[in-house]
């Protein structure tokens, strides 16, 4: 079940990228591919994803011991909910403001 507008962490990010380039996958294959980057640990991804599938941004199906991880959002499901977030924080819900930059910025380029 995903939402109309979805809103993710820094991690998040980090872990719904990993999974997109390598689903389905498991905690310990979305750890090796982060760690060099992040410094994180199993725990800490297996955490992360957890949580993640909680939110309804990712799946998880056990498969024996293991708990294979696939994504329930797509890219333009996330960068629309950073959309989303960026007019609710910067400019309260409104397109009105955000239009006037853009229209600012045309004029000026003139």
């Amino acid at each position: 079940m995903t939402k109309l507008s979805t809103e993710l962490t820094e991690s998040e990010w980090s872990i719904i990228k990993a999974v997109w380039e390598t689903e389905p996958c498991t905690a310990p294959a979305i750890q090796e591919r982060l760690f060099k980057a992040t410094g994180w640990h199993y725990s800490t991804v297996r955490t992360l994803m957890d949580r993640m599938v909680a939110k309804g941004m990712l799946s998880a199906k056990k498969e024996g011991k293991l708990t294979v991880y696939s994504s329930t959002i797509t890219r333009t499901e996330a960068q629309r909910g950073e959309l989303f977030y960026a007019l609710k924080h910067a400019f309260n819900g409104a397109l009105t403001p955000m239009a006037m930059i853009k229209a600012h910025k045309k004029s000026a380029r003139k």
